[in-house]
């Protein structure tokens, strides 16, 4: 007879509220949203960073993010040149420079070529990252480049895989697996981890990495739980997808509506694309209503994580990650949670 396995129950953003504090904050203008990277140049003034996608961030996503207090990070689904071609370009603009690589192939020549053009932030960007592929990367990257720059890497969904990727190397990690709106690997191999529970867990570490929340976050409430469960920056693709700064067309469809194209890397598309053929789907291509510039998106969403601070007393991000009480609620509080008065 096999032995059973024990099983855990996990919790992510919607099962979860954040309890109101006491406050003495007299307005947003009081609250420090900044995130220092771990160098006086990479300091941010908000914690948003685009995901290194193909219909998230070129050029100037990444430039108008920077401009606006976030990160970008180039996507790497091109040629050596053109992204390097693409990072020139940001680098043009701002100091606040990232690109994605991979950990196989020409990984290392692609990470040469983006630094040389002024990339201060490496994000090692594979789907699974607690992986013998990832430990030789790093390995090798921080064999080469300096500690100057900032190596970014992931993803990993549990702590013992945050505590890994930080032993060998990685400043900042990438929390969150299968959460994402377009992707489909829990549908597809079955594992995940939901998104919340993971950073719960990983904020468990003795390591120094920084944890960046990525995927499933649908809102700035969400956003505001991930910090307060332990995440010091958010990496978001919907959310800035179908802007005027994310690459692609705006086009009109049947409905006389606007949109753009949204596609995740792992999509029958976007390998296709990138590859000319695919082996493993685990994301899906989609529309997306055109939302128009990521300014007024960037600026809301400040100003509605400003709030949330100060609903907790807190006057910086560190504070409210040590301040906020996260509670668990019940299937009818959830629905109370939500706008109702329609229902």
């Amino acid at each position: 007879m096999r032995e059973g396995k024990e099983l855990r129950k996990t919790i992510t953003f919607d099962d979860v509220l954040l309890v109101p504090q006491y406050s003495e904050i007299l307005s947003r203008k009081q609250i420090d949203l900044s995130v220092n990277l771990g160098d006086n140049l990479l300091d941010l003034q908000c914690p948003f960073v685009s995901s290194p996608m193909d219909t998230v961030t070129e050029h100037t996503m990444a430039i108008s993010m920077a401009k606006y207090g976030g990160l970008g990070i180039v996507h790497r689904y091109n040629t050596i040149k053109g992204q390097a071609d693409i990072v020139r370009e940001v680098q043009m603009k701002t100091d606040k420079v990232a690109a994605a690589i991979g950990v196989s192939g020409d990984f290392l020549e692609r990470a040469q070529a983006v630094i040389s053009e002024g990339a201060k932030i490496l994000c090692v960007d594979v789907a699974h990252g607690h992986h013998a592929l990832m430990k030789n990367a790093l390995k090798k990257l921080r064999d080469i480049f300096s500690d100057d720059i900032h190596i970014m890497a992931g993803n990993v969904a549990t702590l013992d895989g945050f505590n890994d990727l930080a032993d060998w190397g990685a400043d900042s990690i990438r929390v969150g697996i299968g959460g994402g709106s377009i992707c489909s690997t829990r549908i597809q191999t079955g594992h995940g981890v939901p998104t919340l529970q993971s950073i719960l867990d990983c904020s468990q570490t003795d390591r120094n990495a920084l944890i960046i929340a990525d995927g499933g976050m649908r809102s700035t409430g969400d956003i505001a739980k991930a910090i307060a469960a332990g995440a010091d920056l958010v990496m978001c693709g919907s959310l800035f997808a179908g802007t005027d700064e994310s690459p692609g067309e705006v086009f009109s469809a049947s409905d006389n509506k606007k949109y753009k194209v949204y596609r995740g890397m792992a999509s029958v598309e976007a390998q296709r694309d990138w590859k000319g053929s695919h082996n493993s789907v685990e994301g899906i291509s989609t529309t997306i209503p055109y939302k128009g510039s990521i300014k007024d998106i960037i600026e809301l969403m400040k100003k509605q994580l400003a709030s949330a601070c100060s609903y907790s007393g807190a006057v910086s991000l560190s504070e409210f990650r040590n301040k906020s009480e996260l509670i668990v609620q019940s299937n009818s509080a959830q629905q109370e949670s939500s706008t109702h008065i329609l229902r």
